[in-house]
């Protein structure tokens, strides 16, 4: 290999690279961090479950509406609420994937 490293690879140097590297992995970090700050709503029910989420996956609150509680039928108020926790965590997901994605050109995406 000549001296210089990939310098004939297109003008492409190692020193380059790292730069680029550490640019691409600060702006992830200060995406994640700004995830944290990012809340998605959502329902269930027709509105008889609410939950917020933050970015980083984090239940903020749950609410549900009292007209729903039933005694008699606990089972349904669970699904509800397991439903509304499950759309949470797959919206949050997909605000995450599609920050990084701006990042990273999709390169990865699904990881984060």
């Amino acid at each position: 290999m000549a001296k210089g490293g990939f310098n004939g690879m297109g003008g492409m140097n190692m020193n380059n690279l790292m730069r680029q590297a550490q640019k691409m992995q600060k702006k992830m970090e200060e995406t994640q961090a700004s995830l944290a700050d990012k809340t998605i709503d959502i329902t269930s029910g027709g509105g008889a479950v609410k939950i917020t989420i933050t970015g980083k996956k984090e239940i903020k609150s749950i609410k549900i509406n009292p007209e729903v509680v039933d005694p008699e039928d606990v089972e349904m108020l669970e699904d509800l609420v397991l439903s509304a926790v499950n759309e949470a965590i797959r919206q949050a997901d997909e605000l995450a994937n599609s920050e990084m994605g701006k990042i990273t050109g999709g390169v990865g995406n699904g990881m984060f």
